[in-house]
């Protein structure tokens, strides 16, 4: 399919529904509101033209943008796209989904991550914890950086509660990613999540909550599943 036909059929998939329950969230115009379920059986159309996925990003439509992320190649995907994709993540969907997730399974994904969590960019900053912390879900052990690792745990405990409002909501997700998927590190996140508590995040108009990191990481450990990874973060 072509870009102009892509566009077409998600402008035909779109609901009003879909579009109010976005807006509320933050996603701004253009977008149709079509849901991920539906954006998903469009990958197989796009999924093996790399250039058309880059072009449906650039597009700023959301919906476009969130396809790209499930259809792009990360391993072609150059550094200098990675930021360019970063700065046009407006709302924290794109943040922390869309750019974080197709990051974490580049080449980049560590260095994107440590420069973009020290940015003063809101959004930037989101998409900087979310890739470190879709990169610790996918990736061994033996190649993740502990000693970093634990160093971000000491920062979140610091500062979490004086950042920037999405920020708090990706350094929570920080420690549950950490808790849950390195074993060596689950009782130092389990002691951070039990010092940090309740984090606040405005969630809008909507019904979102902010799940409490230590209850989520014993959920994991009740079910035996502390330090599986996941065959891929993009979804």
């Amino acid at each position: 399919m072509t870009y102009e036909e892509i566009m077409q059929k998600l402008e035909e998939l779109g609901t009003e529904q879909t579009k109010k329950t976005f807006k509320n969230h933050g996603a701004k115009e253009p977008f149709f509101g079509v849901r991920v379920g539906d954006l998903k059986k469009l990958v197989k159309f796009v999924k093996k033209d790399h250039e058309l996925a880059l072009q449906l990003y650039e597009s700023g439509n959301h919906d476009a943008m969130y396809l790209a992320g499930l259809s792009v190649n990360p391993k072609l995907m150059t550094k200098e796209t990675l930021q360019e994709w970063a700065e046009k993540a407006y709302w924290y969907m794109a943040a922390e989904y869309t750019v974080a997730q197709v990051a974490a399974e580049s080449e980049y994904a560590l260095d994107l991550a440590r420069e973009w969590i020290k940015s003063e960019d809101e959004m930037v900053s989101v998409c900087g914890w979310s890739t470190y912390s879709n990169y610790i879900s996918i990736t061994p052990d033996d190649e993740l950086d502990v000693s970093e690792i634990r160093a971000l745990l000491t920062q979140v405990n610091n500062t979490i509660h004086e950042e920037k409002n999405r920020v708090r909501y990706v350094m929570n997700g920080f420690v549950i990613s950490v808790g849950s998927y390195v074993p060596e590190l689950n009782e130092d996140a389990k002691h951070i999540a039990e010092h940090i508590g309740k984090v606040h995040v405005d969630v809008g108009n909507t019904a979102c909550k902010v799940p409490l990191a230590k209850e989520y990481i014993e959920k994991v450990e009740s079910k035996g599943r502390v330090g599986i990874k996941r065959k891929t973060c993009i979804c």
